[in-house]
């Protein structure tokens, strides 16, 4: 199983809060680096209102940092990441995370339909190619959407 470190860059997202965002800062500080994308602009803000108030170093210093976007397409311009998390179900692994994921480096995401997921952790090998991909615990999250794409 991958350990987070020093030097680690991480992807989270439906980072919503920034809570576990943080939590891979401090993780990875002092020269990782951990970016939180989510597409609803109030979140971000939120993420940077709590960041600011009690760890507003991560910010600072650059470890930290919170964008606006569409989480399915990842953020190309930080990859590749040795972890990408995501805080909310698909149907499948978008593509686009799985080519910002590093050699050696593990996805983790709720995958399945909207009533129900199982954790689904992919991994890497060395030389890039993904070599496991299984479904672990059954989980119920919220769907992965965009502004464009809205819950009926």
């Amino acid at each position: 199983m991958h350990k987070l470190k020093d030097g680690a860059r991480v992807l989270d997202v439906g980072s919503g809060s920034g809570y576990l965002a943080v939590c891979f800062a401090h993780l990875v500080k002092p020269t990782g680096k951990v970016v939180g994308v989510d597409h609803v602009e109030g979140l971000v803000e939120l993420s940077l209102q709590n960041t600011r108030r009690s760890n507003s170093a991560l910010l600072n210093e650059g470890i930290l940092q919170f964008i606006c976007g569409d989480g399915r397409e990842g953020w190309p311009a930080a990859a590749p990441y040795d972890v990408i998390h995501v805080g909310a179900a698909g149907p499948e692994v978008p593509a686009a995370l799985l080519e910002q994921l590093a050699p050696g480096g593990m996805l983790i995401m709720p995958v399945g339909s909207d009533f129900m997921q199982n954790i689904r952790i992919v991994t890497k090998n060395e030389m890039g190619e993904v070599s496991s991909e299984r479904d672990h615990v059954p989980v119920r999250y919220v769907p992965l959407t965009s502004k464009d794409l809205k819950l009926k």
